[in-house]
């Protein structure tokens, strides 16, 4: 009983937590810097869509690579669900809900303890092991009236994940693209011009920065559980912080780039953002460096609202990582 208790106190709070996102971005843009050094190679404004015949082919291939989630035969079953862990190599798993209930909610502990709380649909879902290999708890519950949930199907398993980067690079529940999606397109042009993964990173970031606006609107009237439609954040090139860092994460990731979503607290603002994982060493727009072994972060949303955007550096001791996507 005690059990059950504290699993339904955590799920209050997860809930709790992600009102706060849906409107932590929208007061004000705090938390940044604006460097005055100049751009070492500003050759990213993106715009590469009126023709890329025109354009100088660059020598990387562009082609965009997108990972597709599959099922396996590893699988638990349950009241109205199923737990799909055969690929949890690749750095996933599945998950498949099948009955009517519209307020389904699933929470997932990692070797980190960090719990993550998602909203489930009627259909498979992919999500990924962002914690890294070790054990992983799975709990799904139904909603019985108000805040109030029963627990349905209760799994546990051990990731051991052979795929270092596979969780960044799948597409998942926050991250939604598949081959067909435009943001892929969109992707593939502005790699264009590209000779190494720094440049499509610079050019993917420099046109999202310069082209897409701050919905504030949007930031005040989103509900819980909302998820962007990446295509639909590119056709109207408006968004909150959580449009920005899905519509980019899901380009660099067709482009085979290892890019995570993170959100958490920029100062006291619920927000997100994307790190960036390039082997190769070099420069965005003279002022962002990337040293060829570490995660690099980018803020797109604070970087296309500050008053010199190619010049925005996010000061790093200012954010603090909550959740990894």
């Amino acid at each position: 009983m005690l059990k059950k208790f504290k699993k339904n106190i955590s799920l209050l709070i997860a809930i709790s937590l992600s009102v706060l996102f849906l409107d932590g971005c929208e007061n004000g843009i705090p938390f940044f810097s604006d460097s005055s050094s100049s751009t070492l190679d500003d050759i990213s404004n993106g715009h590469i869509d009126a023709a890329t015949s025109k354009s100088k082919k660059g020598s990387r291939d562009n082609t965009p690579k997108v990972l597709v989630p599959t099922p396996g035969n590893n699988k638990s079953s349950a009241k109205n669900s199923e737990i799909d862990y055969s690929n949890c190599g690749e750095g996933y798993f599945l998950v498949t809900y099948s009955g009517t209930n519209p307020k389904v909610k699933m929470q997932v502990t990692g070797p980190d303890s960090v719990t993550y709380t998602y909203d489930l649909k009627n259909k498979t879902e992919s999500f990924p092991l962002s914690a890294g290999s070790g054990n992983y708890s799975i709990n799904i519950y139904e909603n019985i009236s108000g805040n109030k949930y029963s627990l349905i199907h209760s799994y546990n398993f051990t990731a051991n994940i052979t795929n270092t980067f596979g969780p960044f690079l799948y597409p998942n529940q926050y991250v939604d693209f598949n081959s067909n999606s435009k943001v892929i397109s969109k992707g593939k042009k502005l790699a264009y011009t590209a000779s190494n993964d720094i440049q499509v990173v610079q050019k993917t970031y420099n046109w999202i920065i310069k082209n897409f606006s701050y919905d504030y609107p949007k930031a005040r009237s989103a509900k819980t559980g909302y998820l962007p439609v990446v295509d639909e954040i590119l056709a109207s090139k408006k968004g909150i912080c959580f449009d920005y860092a899905s519509v980019i994460a899901s380009m660099l990731r067709s482009q085979q780039i290892p890019t995570r979503l993170e959100i958490g607290y920029a100062g006291t603002e619920y927000h997100a953002w994307i790190s960036v994982y390039i082997t190769g060493k070099g420069w965005i727009n003279g002022i962002i460096r990337f040293n060829g072994n570490s995660w690099e972060m980018l803020d797109p949303t604070f970087a296309s609202t500050s008053k010199t955007p190619k010049k925005f550096t996010p000061n790093k001791a200012n954010y603090k990582i909550s959740y990894v996507y």
